[in-house]
């Protein structure tokens, strides 16, 4: 999967709900911005929508090789952002969500 389907897919789970977080990650409250409220999913859509494919990467998961993650590094509003995720059909994980 690349860039476009990646952030296709991104956008239409946050669209439909389709949300899931790794909560056993330390620093929840920290790295997932989106799990605490701090961010909605509508702003976390924006900031993908705006993201160019340079900012883009993607790797393997560290505990299954066979999952793709996608990772964002880009700047929205005066303000730097992660957000790394993968799929796990239908939902998106986030991992991280965090400036």
């Amino acid at each position: 999967m690349g860039f476009r389907d990646a952030k296709r897919q991104l956008i239409e789970c946050l669209s439909d709900g389709r949300i899931d977080h790794e909560l056993e990650r330390s620093e929840i409250d920290v790295k997932n911005l989106l799990v605490t409220g701090y961010v909605s999913a509508d702003e976390v859509a924006e900031v993908i929508r705006r993201c160019r494919g340079n900012e883009y990467a993607c790797s393997p998961h560290h505990f299954d090789e066979t999952i793709d993650v996608h990772i964002v590094k880009t700047t929205h509003g005066g303000t730097s952002w992660y957000i790394k995720w993968y799929y796990l059909d239908p939902n998106v994980m986030f991992i991280s969500v965090h400036e």
